[in-house]
């Protein structure tokens, strides 16, 4: 198989899976005459998309800067966080239940008081997406740096290996495949936080659009923007995976097939 036809094949996948759902869900629009305030068909979807292309581009553009920046921010906090944990036994016995902590109470309960504490504009909703990112970043990447192999500390300890030396070249460059899977998992739930953050308070976003949608009953914007938010969750887990597998070119792929 090319490398054009690999590249490809999870385009192709992705479309015809698309695709079936597309017929299923109009399927059952049809069948059972849904009014299209409790579900559009997939034209009148594709029509609010079009005719809202404006629109929905500028809330679009505005959500996907909350994105980044959150997911910039929940990764820094995370990896220096599990960094510091793995350096210092004391750092990780005081600060693990923190993070325990920070996960145990519901986002959606800390929201109003983001909004509260930061305002209505783009600080609230990057702090909620980088809440959201950081803890799979955290615990991955903690979780790689504390099970290095034995034989490698062992000998890095006996050649006179500082903790230092034995941290940076020992245990980060181990820990990397697990980092890399946390990153993934942060860029698949980055939206969520900026989201969140948007429908409790907003002058903007893809969730203030939804909302406002809901209360007119708009439906076909809603899934028009849902369609949006998949999109960009897509693009950019395939992003960060493309360039993880660059960076982390030697790391064994064991499946066959």
């Amino acid at each position: 198989m090319s490398a054009a036809t690999r590249n490809l094949a999870p385009v192709l996948r992705g479309a015809i899976v698309a695709a079936g759902l597309g017929a299923v869900w109009w399927a059952v629009t049809v069948v059972f005459a849904l009014p299209p305030f409790i579900l559009p068909s997939p034209p009148r979807v594709a029509a609010a998309l079009w005719n809202g292309r404006a629109v929905l581009a500028w809330h679009g553009a505005i959500t996907l800067v909350e994105i980044l920046l959150g997911l910039a921010c929940g990764v820094a906090l995370g990896a220096g966080l599990a960094l510091a944990m793995a350096a210092s036994r004391t750092v990780e016995r005081w600060t693990m239940p923190l993070v325990i902590v920070s996960q145990a109470i519901p986002v959606f309960a800390l929201a109003p008081l983001l909004v509260l504490w930061f305002g209505f504009g783009l600080a609230s909703k990057v702090i909620m997406a980088s809440l959201v990112i950081f803890f799979p970043v955290a615990a991955t990447f903690h979780d790689g740096l504390r099970r290095v192999d034995p034989g490698l500390v062992d000998l890095a300890r006996t050649m006179g290996a500082s903790p230092a030396a034995e941290l940076r070249h020992i245990r980060l460059m181990a820990a990397l495949p697990a980092f890399g899977a946390g990153l993934r998992v942060a860029a698949a739930v980055a939206p969520i936080g900026a989201v969140i953050g948007e429908w409790v308070g907003a002058a903007g976003g893809l969730g203030y659009l939804m909302l406002n949608a809901n209360a007119r009953l708009q439906t076909d914007t809603c899934f028009a923007a849902l369609a949006i938010l998949a999109a960009m969750a897509i693009v950019l887990w395939t992003a960060v995976d493309r360039l993880l597998a660059r960076l982390l070119h030697w790391v064994p792929d064991t499946r066959t097939r």
